[in-house]
């Protein structure tokens, strides 16, 4: 079993199942497999197209030199010549008055024509002749069924039961010729003699098949080397192009969670990797934050579990030490103070636990924040210094969530407003359009613009909040941006001239007259 074990780990890391996929996962690869199928397809229309187009103007010529070649023979006939039998087109000329051909060749004469004609012969001519109106290259075209052929030998131009084949056509009067022209013929005077040229389809299509033929090798072999040169091409620009992305990841590999401090070149062409690099700088960054926050939470913590720890168990050991002189009562009042706000701190840190997760609400709900803004202004504990909480609200202010965490949101800013205020604390609620607003506002010493937002952060006090602070953990206006945020609504600090006012603003839940 293990003198196999060896050949086995060989047999996967050579499996060819493996090796094509991780080929076909490389991007060079991939880029230039579809760019060669990309060229393959234009190459192909391309090809199509000049074969039709190199295929229909050969026809054409084809059929301009028949038409050419008709031309001559009418024109050597009202020379007064006859045409030879050695021609490239089948043609042949009759005459009225006359049972057979007057001149034929290029390949009629496979239908014997010698003692009759084959096509037919035209009409009289007309006495006296219309007046001489110059040179006139007209012709006309008819299709004509040939008639059938007792033998046909191979390489003949016709088939054995001739078929049906345009022709093109002209007449020419026997009295517009000469007397000896006419005799040398053999016609009547009053004759009309006709000029007949069959076009031959396959030889035009011989003539453009070949053309074709050889248009079509030299465009395979042109677009086989042009995809060849075209996946190359492309195979190695993105290879050069991902350089930079391959120099990304390799930095990026050695960055860890917990020292996020590298960052990556950013090259200065300003094209997508620039803005790549840009974007993992980022990324880098908020992670260095978001590790810098974690380690200062962390500190912060534990500075503040510390700090009631150290309390408590000093309380605890003087009073075990000196047990005869210890007023236990007021040591049992301390310890009992001091272990409220370590369970404090620790439902703070369980809630923003909770809260991070992004754990949806239970339930949706709708919560009265007029009506809970009035109950927590009565219920609220009586301080140690005189201070005055009063809510005003003109009307119902209805909002979706959760009415535990909306208590508790509210507690949070009631509770920072109360170790702040001097003598009065003013609660307001407001329906405005979609929003439900609600403010706290003090009239203590207030907050520098400078700490706006800081204020937010996690155990963040400032330092005149430390002086005056009685149990405060730091974490309160947290939890409470933190509770806004999963209700869909905002927390800031408004600017105030007196004290300090934040402004709660909450999506406003449908009436039920409206819904």
């Amino acid at each position: 079993m293990n003198a196999t074990e060896p050949r086995r780990r060989w047999w996967r890391r050579t499996s060819p199942r493996t090796r094509p996929r991780t080929w076909l996962r490389s991007v060079r690869a991939r880029a230039a497999l579809a760019a060669a199928s990309t060229a393959a397809v234009i190459l192909a229309g391309i090809g199509w197209w000049v074969h039709h187009d190199v295929y229909r103007e050969s026809t054409g010529i084809a059929q301009g030199q028949t038409e050419r070649q008709f031309l001559a023979l009418v024109d050597q006939l009202e020379k007064g010549a006859v045409p030879a039998r050695r021609s490239t087109v089948p043609y042949e000329i009759v005459a009225t008055g006359r049972r057979a051909a007057v001149a034929y060749g290029g390949g009629m004469e496979e239908f014997d024509p010698g003692t009759r004609h084959v096509l037919p012969a035209p009409p009289k001519a007309e006495l006296p002749a219309p007046p001489d109106e110059g040179p006139d290259w007209g012709y006309a075209t008819r299709p004509v069924r040939l008639p059938e052929r007792p033998d046909s030998a191979p390489g003949d131009r016709f088939g054995k039961d001739g078929g049906t084949y345009q022709v093109m056509y002209d007449d020419v009067r026997a009295d517009e010729l000469s007397s000896d022209t006419v005799a040398a013929l053999g016609v009547a005077a009053d004759a009309q003699l006709r000029v007949y040229v069959v076009v031959l389809p396959h030889a035009a299509e011989d003539i453009a098949g070949t053309i074709t033929e050889a248009t079509d090798r030299l465009l395979l072999q042109a677009g086989l080397v042009g995809l060849v040169l075209i996946a190359a091409v492309a195979y190695f620009a993105v290879r050069i192009a991902l350089r930079p992305v391959e120099a990304i990841r390799v930095l990026t590999a050695s960055v860890t969670a917990n020292d996020p401090r590298e960052r990556v070149t950013v090259p200065a062409t300003g094209h997508e990797i620039t803005a790549l690099a840009t974007t993992i700088n980022s990324t880098l960054q908020r992670l260095d934050d978001a590790a810098a926050q974690q380690r200062r939470f962390v500190a912060d913590a534990a500075h503040e579990l510390r700090s009631p720890l150290t309390t408590l168990l000093a309380s605890l050991e003087v009073a075990l030490a000196y047990p005869e002189r210890t007023d236990w009562p007021a040591a049992a009042t301390t310890a009992a103070r001091q272990t409220r706000r370590l369970q404090a701190l620790a439902e703070d840190l369980l809630l923003l636990a909770r809260l991070d997760t992004r754990a949806p609400t239970t339930g949706p709900e709708t919560v009265d924040l007029t009506d809970l803004a009035s109950r927590l202004t009565e219920q609220y504990p009586v301080t140690e210094r005189p201070l005055t909480l009063t809510c005003d609200s003109t009307a119902p202010a209805p909002a979706p969530g959760n009415p535990d965490e909306y208590e508790r949101l509210l507690r949070n800013l009631i509770d920072n407003a109360t170790r702040h205020a001097t003598h009065r604390i003013q609660i307001t609620v407001r329906n405005q359009d979609t929003w439900v607003v609600l403010t706290v506002h003090d009239d203590g010493p207030g907050v520098p613009t400078a700490d706006a937002e800081r204020i937010f952060e996690r155990f963040v006090r400032l330092d005149d909040a430390r002086s005056r602070d009685q149990g405060g953990t730091g974490l309160g206006l947290a939890i409470a941006r933190d509770l806004a945020h999963r209700h869909r609504g905002t927390l800031t600090l408004t600017p105030r001239t007196l004290g300090a006012c934040f402004e709660l603003r909450l999506p406003r839940a449908p009436a039920p007259a409206e819904k």
